[in-house]
């Protein structure tokens, strides 16, 4: 009798416990159920709050500069001011012209700078890790820097000596866009698996073909996305320009003469008193939009097309 109540008690125990153990797990699948739940509708809730301002302003620039876009308005020179006639034509040349000529300036320049950071100072000694580390900080801190005093070092040194001119603004926007594209290109360098290295390595393939032709490759689409962050910060920049461009209401006729450029343009327009005038300010803030999205489409399907492409073709040797 005992021993049946001894073993009743104990499978009555080994229920119970059993019965615990589920309600336990239970409120924990719960408690990580209302977690998840609570996190998810915390980030779409952020995410409708980052859209909710990006999307009123680009209504609001679609919505009154559609109205000003014509032939005219794109082609030809501006008129007097108040009239309401005229165009942005040199200010949509001379935008192309700055920001073509900072680019090439400065992505060679960050993308290089980006591969040594990745690539070569974490392999060359202490003096290469200090070097590298000083380069990383006064990238960060020439990224955060306000642009007029960029615009300011543009004069001093190049407008002082040589006058406004294309090459003042774009030396003082390629000094906004290397530090972007360094550290977009080093994280991105970073990312690609030693293990690809390694068989490079492994073929006796030597170290800058391995970079050139596997690793950079491997990384293009974040080096452009880089390039392309960087093209979008600098074409809206305005003070810059305004201490090294001067402005011109005329089309483009020398690299060493005052230009226009869009953000110049709808500076000014702005400050005018006049309703065409700020008509006209619209339209060129929805022409500069257009052009940066037509700029980051036609990059990306660049990357698009250059990785498809990369991946259809049959591996070929690379001679050492």
């Amino acid at each position: 009798m005992n021993n049946n109540d001894n073993s009743a008690r104990a499978s009555g125990g080994i229920h119970r416990d059993r019965h615990e153990i589920r309600q336990m797990m239970l409120r924990q699948s719960f408690k990580r159920k209302v977690l998840d739940k609570s996190v998810t509708i915390l980030t779409v809730a952020s995410v409708l709050a980052a859209l909710v301002p990006l999307g009123s302003i680009l209504l609001e620039v679609v919505k009154n500069g559609s109205m000003a876009l014509s032939i005219e308005f794109l082609t030809e020179t501006p008129d007097k001011i108040g009239s309401g006639e005229g165009g942005v034509g040199p200010s949509i040349q001379g935008t192309l012209i700055v920001v073509g000529v900072a680019s090439l300036i400065s992505a060679p320049i960050g993308v290089s700078g980006g591969i040594y950071l990745a690539e070569f100072s974490s392999s060359r000694g202490r003096i290469h890790n200090k070097f590298a580390s000083t380069v990383r900080f006064f990238s960060d801190v020439l990224t955060g820097l306000p642009s007029i005093v960029i615009g300011i070092v543009g004069y001093v040194a190049i407008v002082l000596t040589f006058g406004f001119s294309v090459w003042a603004g774009a030396f003082a926007l390629s000094l906004i866009m290397i530090p972007i594209v360094v550290r977009v290109t080093e994280e991105t360098i970073k990312l690609v698996p030693d293990s690809i290295r390694e068989a490079g390595y492994a073929l006796g393939i030597p170290k800058w073909k391995i970079i050139l032709h596997i690793v950079l490759k491997t990384s293009m689409s974040g080096v452009l996305t880089g390039i392309v962050l960087a093209i979008s910060r600098i074409t809206g920049e305005t003070a810059p320009l305004i201490m090294t461009i001067f402005g011109s209401s005329l089309f483009f006729s020398e690299f060493a003469g005052p230009i226009d450029a869009l953000p110049l343009r709808i500076w000014r327009l702005a400050s005018q008193p006049y309703a065409s005038a700020h008509s006209f300010g619209w339209g060129a803030a929805l022409v500069l939009i257009m052009i940066v999205l037509a700029l980051s489409v036609s990059l990306r399907v660049l990357a698009y097309y250059r990785s498809t492409g990369a991946a259809s073709r049959r591996p070929t040797k690379i001679e050492r």
